[in-house]
């Protein structure tokens, strides 16, 4: 029986193009997935003022075919500022947080180790570390985000944590805090069955109370392996209370990436 003759030239485009358009929905399996989480420095206050973003994107903050990120309906799409919109409460507005200056940075570098890389943002402003237990819906949430996002394929290279501020208000959630931060670590490290995940936790550049320092102290001596430690204290707030500017949030971007770095040259 002779071969089937070739499709029309018409219906040939047709395919082509919908096959082309599958493959640019489906995101590599082989890349290397992040999750942000925390609080508003780490779903992004950079140039917002009033509440309203003032919608400057800095070079080291401009999006990139490279860099995903999982949408609020959990759908990977291109990452751009602000990274954490949808994600962050509503009546909070978002702008320039670390995550895509962090990503930006490992891509440059050309020790990203993969080629796409996918950011999975959680961190919701004005939450305490009590809010992120286990059986919360914050965990809950971080954790689902998580697991959908390796779904495609891939792995999880680390958690990024900035939170912190509102713990700094009262002196229980302050004394707390190491052994809250501890369980998380613990927690998430077991229900994603990733006992050795890298975590690299913000030490706090401001606080919501008189108890910053309590909190900057308590994750400075948090001992747990593979938990790294950036201190984002001296980095300009652009209210000069509370918030990380634009520029900050860049910084604590190659901040990250440089503790990132560092974990993949350290002996085991």
């Amino acid at each position: 029986m002779p071969p089937p003759p070739p499709p029309p030239p018409l219906l040939l485009f047709l395919l082509l193009a919908v096959s082309s358009s599958i493959k640019a929905a489906v995101p590599p399996s082989n890349k290397v997935i992040f999750i942000l989480a925390g609080q508003s420095n780490m779903a992004g206050r950079g140039g917002v003022v009033a509440n309203r973003w003032d919608g400057v994107v800095p070079w080291d903050c401009a999006p990139s075919p490279a860099v995903l990120r999982l949408s609020p309906d959990l759908r990977w799409e291109q990452a751009r500022e602000p990274l954490h919109q949808g994600i962050d409460a509503a009546n909070h507005a978002v702008g320039v947080g670390p995550g895509m200056a962090f990503a930006n940075a490992l891509l440059r570098s050309g020790r990203a180790g993969a080629p796409v890389l996918g950011l999975v943002p959680c961190a919701v402003g004005g939450t305490r570390m009590a809010d992120w237990a286990k059986g919360t819906d914050l965990y809950d949430q971080m954790l689902r985000r998580a697991r959908v996002a390796l779904e495609t394929g891939g792995r999880i290279g680390a958690l990024l944590w900035y939170q912190g501020e509102s713990d700094t208000v009262r002196w229980s959630d302050a004394t707390e805090y190491a052994r809250r931060m501890g369980m998380l670590v613990r927690d998430l490290r077991a229900d994603l069955g990733m006992p050795h995940l890298l975590v690299i936790q913000v030490a706090l550049a401001s606080g919501l109370g008189h108890y910053t320092q309590v909190v900057r102290d308590a994750q400075k001596g948090i001992k747990l392996r593979n938990v790294r430690f950036v201190d984002a204290m001296g980095l300009p707030l652009q209210d000069g209370h509370l918030h990380l500017s634009t520029q900050a949030q860049v910084q604590l971007g190659h901040m990250l990436a440089q503790s990132y770095f560092d974990y993949g040259t350290s002996p085991p």
